[in-house]
C-alpha cells in the first residue's frame, strides 16, 4: 500500500507539472513591448556587446552567440565529431576524443565556466563537462579551439562540473551518479548501493599561464548524486559548496525513492585546507585509467596520453574538510553571490527558496551546532546556518543569478517564469513569465564577483509555439530580457541548437581584441607542414603514402598525382598558406570514409583515405575561397596493388597530350 501511494502521488505530481506546462498565459503574445526591436537591433557591420556561451546539451558542442541581437556566430565543437572543419575525423585532433573506453565521438555537454582572475571573468578559456563519459575540457577563447580534454576515474554522470575557483587554480567536477571505485570489484548487486556506491569530487589543477589541466586530488564522499556546485568568493574564498540530492541512497525509481526527504544537503568543503593536506603527503595513491588529452597551437597536433595514478582523499578520514548543511527538498542549483556571503539552494520540489549565509556556516562549525552526521560527516543544523527563506517564489525553483545591485534572480521550471528577489530581505521584486519551463539562466558574469545588471538569457526546455512548426522535435528556446531597470522586460526569442543547459556571458571587449586572426606560417611546427609550394612533395613509406600539399587562392599543391596502388592508405597533409584573416580552405576527396578538413591561414592538418577501388578520385576545396574556388581541385589515380606505375606528383605541368602525343601548351 505505501508503495502504490507513492506511485500515485508520483503520478499526480507529474500531471500537475504537465498541464502547467501546456498551459500558455493570456499575456503571451503581447509581452513584448514595443521598443524591444531598437534594444536588440545591432546596426549591419557593427559588433554586440557581449559573447553568450551556451551549452550544447546532447549535441556536445559549445554554440557563441552575440547579445543582444542573438545571432549564432559559432558551433564549436568539443566532445562530438563535426564534419563541417573535420574535428574528430582529421588525423590532428582524433586524440582530443580518445578516452580508457576508447574513442568516444559523443557526449552530453552540460555546463560551462569562464576562467576567472580575482573573482572576475578574464575571457581566457572557457571549460565545458562531459556528463555521460566523465571529462571536462578547455576551449581557448583566442582560437576557439578545443585545447585540452582530460578525463575523469572513480567518476559517472560528470554533472557537477566544470565549476572554478576564482583565480582558475582549480576545475572542480562532482560524479553525479555514485558508483563504485575505479580500484574495487564493480561486479556487484546494484542493490547493495549503500555498501559500495561512493561519491567523487575531482580537483583539477589549471597551470596559469598556458591552463594545462592535471588530476590534482579526489574526494571520495558518500554515495549521494551531487548535482550543482559554485566556488566561495571574497569572505568565502576557499570554500567550494556542491547540492547533493538522493540522499536516501536509492537505486531504482529516484523520481519516487530518492525524494522522500524533506530535506538533503548542500555540501561545503574547504578546498584550501583539502590541498594542504596533499601537499603534506595525505591520501592515498590509487591506480585508475584515464586519458589526458592535448591540443599544441604550434604543432597543430594533438596528442593523448594515458594517465594511470591519482591521489584519494576519503573526506570520513580528515575531520573538518567537510560538512553538510541541509536543504530542501531535492536541490538542483547551488549559487554564491558576489560578496561570498550568501548561499543559495534551489530545491526542484520546495516552495521555497534557502539562503545560507557564509558567517553563520563558520560560526556553526566553531561551536559545533551539528544535527548528527551523515555517513561521518557532520550535519551542520539547519537554521544555524540559515540566513533567511525567500517565502512563495514560485514553484520548482532551478537556478540562481545575481546582478550588480544586490538582486537575485532564479528560474522556476514548473510556473515557468523568473524571479527577481533581494539578497538581503529575501523580498520577491518581479517576476516575469517565460516560454516555457526554463532551466538555467545567464546574466554576463552573473556567478562572478562583478556581474552585469543589463541583460538575462532564459533557456527553456518547452518550445510550444513559439517558433515555425518543424515536425514532433523543436529547437529549444532562449529569451533575452532587459534587466537594467526595476521590472524584467522581455526583448527577443531566439532558438539554440542541442539543448542548453549552462551558459557564460562575457565582455565582447575581453575577446574580441585577443582573437587569433591566423596562424603565423613561420611558427608552423607541424612535422608534415609545407612552407611554400616548393616545398611540397609525395612519399611513399611502405604502403603508407604522405602527400604534402598547400592550398592557396585559387588552386592546390600538388594537384595531379599518381602511382597510388590498391591497399595503400594516403595522407594529405594539407597546409593552408594564407595569410590573412578570414580565409580558410577545406579539402574533400571522393570516397573519403571519414570527412573533409577545414583548414584555417597557416594551419596544417591531415586526412587518412584509403581507396577502395581503381580509378580517377577528384578531390577540391570545399571552402568558397574566390571567384576561382570552383577551379580548385585535383585528381588522384588510383591504379591496382602491383602495378608498375611509378609515384608522381605535379602541378601545372601534367597537361593533356595532342592527337600526335605532344604536350598541349
Amino acid at each position: 500500500m505505501k508503495r502504490s501511494k507513492c506511485y500515485a502521488i508520483a503520478a499526480a505530481s507529474i500531471a500537475i507539472i504537465i498541464g502547467m506546462q501546456s498551459c500558455k498565459p493570456k499575456n503571451a503574445g503581447n509581452a513584448v513591448s514595443s521598443d524591444a526591436a531598437a534594444k536588440t537591433y545591432v546596426t549591419p557591420g557593427k559588433y554586440d556587446e557581449y559573447y553568450n556561451f551556451v551549452s550544447g546539451g546532447f549535441s556536445g558542442q559549445m554554440s557563441v552567440y552575440g547579445l543582444p541581437s542573438g545571432r549564432l556566430l559559432k558551433v564549436v565543437p568539443i566532445f562530438s565529431v563535426n564534419p563541417e572543419n573535420g574535428y574528430g575525423y582529421s588525423e590532428e585532433t582524433k586524440p582530443m576524443l580518445n578516452t580508457s573506453h576508447g574513442s568516444i565521438p559523443w557526449d552530453d555537454q552540460h555546463h560551462l565556466d569562464l576562467s576567472q582572475t580575482n573573482g572576475e571573468v578574464d575571457g581566457r578559456w572557457i571549460f565545458a563537462n562531459a556528463n555521460n563519459t566523465p571529462r571536462v575540457a578547455r576551449v581557448n577563447l583566442a582560437t576557439f579551439h578545443t585545447d585540452e580534454i582530460i578525463e575523469l576515474p572513480n567518476s559517472a554522470g560528470n554533472h557537477s562540473s566544470p565549476f572554478i575557483t576564482e583565480n582558475t587554480e582549480y576545475v572542480i567536477a562532482g560524479t553525479r551518479f555514485s558508483v563504485p571505485p575505479d580500484d574495487k570489484n564493480g561486479d556487484v548487486p546494484i542493490n547493495t548501493y549503500k555498501q559500495n556506491f561512493k561519491g567523487t569530487i575531482s580537483f583539477i589543477s589549471v597551470d596559469k599561464d598556458n591552463g594545462n589541466m592535471d588530476i590534482a586530488f579526489q574526494l571520495q564522499c558518500p554515495g549521494v548524486n551531487f548535482d550543482l556546485s559554485h566556488a566561495g568568493k571574497g569572505k568565502s574564498s576557499g570554500w567550494f559548496f556542491f547540492s547533493c540530492y538522493n540522499t536516501e541512497q536509492a537505486n531504482t525509481l529516484l523520481e519516487v525513492n530518492a525524494s522522500k526527504r524533506d530535506k538533503d544537503f548542500i555540501m561545503a568543503v574547504n578546498w584550501k585546507k583539502a590541498a594542504e593536506l596533499v601537499k603534506a603527503g595525505k591520501g592515498r595513491k590509487q591506480a585508475v585509467k584515464y586519458a589526458s588529452n592535448r591540443y599544441d597551437e604550434k604543432t597543430h597536433t594533438a596528442t593523448s596520453t594515458i594517465k594511470t595514478e591519482v591521489t584519494v582523499m576519503d573526506v570520513k578520514d580528515f575531520p573538518g574538510l567537510v560538512y553538510f548543511i541541509p536543504c530542501p527538498k531535492s536541490p538542483h542549483g547551488c549559487d554564491v553571490d558576489p560578496s561570498g556571503e550568501y548561499i543559495v539552494g534551489s530545491g526542484k520540489l520546495a516552495a521555497l527558496i534557502p539562503v545560507f549565509s557564509f558567517d553563520k556556516l563558520v560560526k556553526a562549525i566553531d561551536e559545533k551546532a551539528f544535527a548528527g552526521d551523515y555517513e561521518g560527516i557532520p550535519v551542520i543544523k539547519y537554521e544555524a546556518a540559515l540566513y533567511g527563506e525567500v517565502k512563495k517564489p514560485g514553484l520548482g525553483p532551478l537556478h540562481t543569478e545575481f546582478d550588480d545591485k544586490g538582486n537575485a534572480y532564479t528560474t522556476m521550471f514548473v510556473s515557468s517564469e523568473v524571479v527577481k528577489w533581494n539578497i538581503k530581505d529575501l523580498a520577491v521584486l518581479d517576476r516575469a513569465p517565460t516560454y516555457y519551463s526554463p532551466g538555467h539562466l545567464m546574466i554576463p558574469g552573473g556567478d562572478s564577483k562583478k556581474p552585469s545588471g543589463k541583460y538575462l538569457v532564459a533557456y527553456n526546455k518547452i518550445t510550444k509555439d513559439r517558433f515555425l512548426p518543424t515536425g514532433p522535435e523543436l529547437a529549444q528556446s532562449a529569451q533575452l530580457f532587459d534587466i537594467s531597470g526595476d521590472k524584467m522586460q522581455l526583448l527577443l526569442d531566439y532558438p539554440t541548437i542541442g539543448e542548453p543547459h549552462y551558459a557564460q556571458g562575457i565582455a565582447a571587449s575581453l575577446i574580441r581584441e585577443k582573437s587569433i586572426k591566423f596562424f603565423k606560417i613561420e611558427n608552423n611546427n607541424h612535422p608534415y607542414v609545407s612552407k611554400g609550394e616548393g616545398a611540397t612533395k609525395v612519399v611513399r613509406e611502405g604502403n603508407k603514402v604522405h602527400v604534402y600539399m598547400t592550398a592557396i587562392r585559387s588552386h592546390l599543391t600538388p594537384d595531379n598525382i599518381e602511382g597510388i596502388k590498391m591497399g595503400d592508405e594516403v595522407y594529405f597533409h594539407v597546409t593552408n598558406i594564407e595569410q590573412d584573416w578570414d580565409v580558410p580552405h577545406g579539402f574533400a576527396v571522393k570516397g573519403a570514409a571519414n570527412a573533409e578538413l577545414l583548414i584555417m591561414p597557416g594551419e596544417t592538418s591531415s586526412l587518412k583515405w584509403v581507396p577502395d577501388r581503381i580509378g580517377i578520385f577528384p578531390f577540391y576545396c570545399t571552402d568558397f575561397c574566390s571567384a576561382l574556388h570552383q577551379e580548385m581541385s585535383g585528381y588522384v589515380r588510383v591504379s591496382p596493388a602491383g602495378s608498375s606505375v611509378p609515384l608522381s606528383f605535379s602541378t601545372g605541368t601534367n597537361l593533356p597530350k595532342n592527337e600526335d602525343g605532344a604536350p598541349n601548351k
